[in-house]
């Protein structure tokens, strides 16, 4: 058939930075713009936080800020799947701590010249949590679950349109067949490709039945799940890889984060994600935690939904104007405390490529606001709608809307709750714009750029010709410093053309026991407890 031998490129390693954490202090009623970004910390607490397991050295519990949705990892939204994702699930190849692709059911990999053809050798002995053997089959299950429209796969538009065939020439053999050269294909088959029991999804009535009772072959298997409470995995004990030292793993869910803080000092919790940031420096003096930091590689955005005409921000004069009108350095040093980077565009700059140094974020510049609006045909403004998932701090959306107030554009914030929030972002319900994030799952910028700008991205309301005609080159590309060069054209572009409103780099803090070893996950939002026990 003509292979190569495929070797895996290492990713540049970005040291773990300041934190990020979503404040909760309350807005001052009636207060100017000055004074909405002075945020204060919670009271201080005599609490002590306790350093010894909140159950028992078998067990750990993690503290959530966001329920789950769907535990279909093919379907789910990454940012919701990336929390249990690597618990539940299993891949062909994966990710280390640093973002290097490694080999976990597959033992090898190898590519034709042409960059068609992905032939997957398998690794032997491999059991599902129902007991079932793993094969080549259950390969082409899992791309044939994320193909299906019916089912409504957030992974769908990464695979539909360049996936041609997957064959299974033998049970540890699994061949897929591209109708063009993908540059990110084996990053997209790490990051996306989770592994489910083909014969066990035949038997369901339909492919939302396997959400209710998920099955995989990953190191913990689902024992309980309780809506909006909680989800406690089990080891499961035929795994074929190293054992996690844990048996039990709790992901407990706390949206409000003093509550989870709370949890956290009282020992009823082990892990606490998501800390809030004005707790930080008085979580770092508590004995028994351990404060810890990762920037996620996720651009904190407004996601704006530029191709509905008749909304003002169809024009770009408007967009412009939105962006003009924010300060993003002062909304990081208040809301954010500090812990933020302004950004100029949607490829973050702890991707291992695309990033453009040199490309700078929209200036505070109310004046040229006020100008571009009234060019647009707006200069007394107009109204408009913001959403707000409460993953999300409500003090961005409401900083925002200060800002455009001053402008003549007044906002009316819509707060949901995230699950409500979630249904509405994934079926484009969440217009004419919503606060979000979009969080690093395959090490390569074409996740968000695909994602939220692409015309057939899961999360776009956006199309560009030029982006568009980019996006494709990319995709026929392989090597890391030519996507680099693309990815920077598509970031001016995206820059230029105010196709969203760029806040700021994020980072996630987490607040743990001294006593739990348990190590980040570097420059992405995945969770893993695959390594993790008590000292």
């Amino acid at each position: 058939m003509g292979m190569m031998s495929f070797k895996m490129g290492t990713f540049c390693r970005h040291d773990v930075v300041q934190p990020f954490a979503r404040p909760f202090a309350r807005m001052l009623a009636g207060a100017g713009i000055g004074a909405l970004l002075a945020w204060s910390a919670l009271p201080g607490t005599a609490l002590a936080a306790p350093d010894k397991p909140a159950v028992d050295r078998d067990t750990v519990v993690v503290g959530l800020e966001k329920e789950f949705q769907n535990l279909d990892g093919l379907v789910a939204v990454s940012g919701e799947s990336l929390r249990y994702g690597w618990q539940i699930y299993d891949t062909l190849y994966g990710f280390d701590v640093k973002g290097t692709l490694v080999p976990r059911l597959a033992t090898g990999l190898e590519i034709s010249p042409d960059g068609l053809t992905y032939a997957y050798k398998l690794r032997s002995g491999v059991k599902f949590h129902d007991g079932s053997a793993f094969t080549s089959a259950d390969v082409k299950a899992s791309i044939d679950h994320i193909l299906k429209p019916e089912n409504k796969s957030t992974r769908r538009p990464y695979f539909a349109p360049i996936v041609a065939s997957v064959e299974t020439p033998d049970p540890l053999t699994a061949v897929i067949k591209l109708k063009v050269p993908d540059g990110a294909f084996a990053n997209k088959i790490a990051g996306y490709l989770y592994i489910i029991p083909g014969a066990y999804v035949a038997g369901l009535p339909s492919g939302e039945a396997f959400a209710q009772a998920p099955v995989s072959l990953g190191p913990y298997r689902i024992k309980e799940y309780k809506v909006g409470q909680n989800l406690v995995l089990e080891r499961f004990e035929e795994y074929w890889g190293e054992k996690p030292a844990i048996k039990t793993l709790v992901f407990k869910v706390i949206p409000e984060p003093s509550s989870r803080v709370n949890a956290l000092l009282t020992g009823e919790i082990d892990l606490a994600v998501v800390v809030p940031l004005p707790d930080y420096d008085r979580l770092k003096k508590e004995p028994g935690l351990d404060v810890v930091a990762n920037p996620v590689a996720s651009p904190l955005y407004v996601r704006l939904y530029t191709n509905h005409p008749e909304l003002p921000i169809a024009k770009r004069e408007v967009r412009q104007a939105l962006s003009y009108a924010i300060d993003s350095k002062a909304i990081i040093k208040g809301v954010l405390h500090g812990v933020g980077e302004p950004l100029a565009t949607f490829v973050s700059k702890h991707y291992p490529y695309g990033s453009d140094p040199d490309l700078k974020p929209y200036p505070y510049d109310p004046k040229k606001a006020k100008e571009l609006l009234a060019k647009a045909g707006y200069p007394n403004g107009f109204d408009t709608r913001l959403y707000s998932g409460t993953d999300q701090p409500k003090e961005v959306a409401e900083a925002l809307a200060a800002y455009w107030a001053q402008i003549g554009v007044k906002t009316d914030i819509q707060r949901v709750d995230y699950a409500s929030w979630g249904r509405l972002n994934n079926t484009h319900k969440s217009d004419p714009m919503t606060v979000s994030q979009f969080t690093n799952a395959i090490y390569d910028p074409i996740h968000p750029v695909g994602g939220a700008f692409a015309k057939e991205g899961s999360w776009s309301d956006y199309y560009n010709a030029d982006v568009e005609a980019l996006l494709d080159e990319v995709n026929r590309t392989t090597d890391t410093a030519k996507r680099g060069e693309i990815f920077r054209k598509v970031g001016k572009i995206l820059n230029e053309d105010a196709a969203a409103i760029f806040i700021s780099e994020l980072y996630y803090v987490f607040g743990k026991k001294k006593s739990l070893d348990w190590e980040i996950q570097q420059g992405s939002g995945f969770l893993s407890f695959r390594k993790v026990g008590w000292k």
